[in-house]
């Protein structure tokens, strides 16, 4: 296994995590994509969401890809890329487009919100008792483990079942923050409650920088006050694993549970 990286410091994380060759690289460097991608079988691609040029980084790699005679192309990009006023599901579809029109072999994977981006909000909601975001807690979004987009990665490298498919991937249902704090009362057995947060004080406290994925971020968030993220449709997922995808409530029980062995 190859990995593209940009410096020593993630390369030497990328080798920890199990790589076996790394180059160092630019997203936007042309010929440097070609000689990595050079001698690949595959490639499997996740953009940098918010990035300004996303869109033309992806189709960068894409055409440095077929350049280099790779044969199959997994790319994991978002649910719903017709959502034209969030930047980090617009600017996939010129990707897939792209991806589309390059005669690989490709698998599109859609995933809708990571239910590991909760995580990061986990050691807050545990000193605070609050889930707190800066949007509606009534706003209804859908969720994805990641480890089941993962599997599903893993799966259109090693089998031909997915050639040249676009999946749409979501756990089943779609939750307000109340029913996720819900969720998260159950599984530590005390009351977490849902809140709403001023977008900068939140922005702060997950220390995001200005620039445009700050930028982003609250575009996103004021779309999902108005609009949440629908979905929530697991039928696709439950089909393609051969079982339940990962839920939720299953998720929050592992967090607890992890919390409950560092205590």
């Amino acid at each position: 296994m190859r990995a593209l990286v940009r410096s020593r410091e993630a390369e030497r994380i990328a080798r920890d995590r199990g790589v076996d060759e790394t180059v160092i690289g630019d997203l936007e460097d042309t010929r440097g994509l070609i000689s990595a991608a050079v001698g690949a079988d595959g490639v499997f691609y996740i953009g940098p969401a918010f990035h300004p040029r996303e869109s033309a980084m992806g189709v960068t790699m894409v055409n440095a890809a077929k350049a280099a005679g790779v044969r199959k192309f997994v790319y994991s990009a978002v649910i719903h890329p017709s959502l034209s006023k969030l930047t980090n599901h617009a600017a996939k579809r010129p990707v897939e487009e792209a991806l589309y029109e390059s005669g690989m072999t490709f698998t599109v994977l859609q995933p809708a919100s990571f239910m590991q981006n909760i995580e990061l909000e986990w050691k807050r909601i545990l000193e605070t008792g609050l889930y707190a975001l800066p949007y509606s807690q009534r706003a209804r979004v859908c969720y994805v483990d990641y480890r089941d987009v993962a599997e599903l990665a893993a799966l259109a490298f090693v089998t031909e079942r997915f050639d040249n498919g676009t999946y749409e991937l979501s756990a089943p249902g779609g939750y307000s923050r109340i029913q996720v704090a819900g969720m998260i009362s159950e599984a530590l057995g005390r009351k977490i409650e849902a809140a709403r947060i001023d977008f900068d004080e939140w922005a702060d406290g997950a220390g995001l920088p200005e620039g445009s994925s700050r930028r982003g971020m609250q575009r996103l968030y004021a779309n999902y006050d108005q609009y949440g993220l629908l979905g929530g449709n697991g039928l696709i997922l439950r089909s393609v694993l051969g079982r339940e995808p990962r839920g939720l409530r299953q998720f929050f029980r592992e967090l607890a549970g992890s919390a409950q062995k560092a205590a």
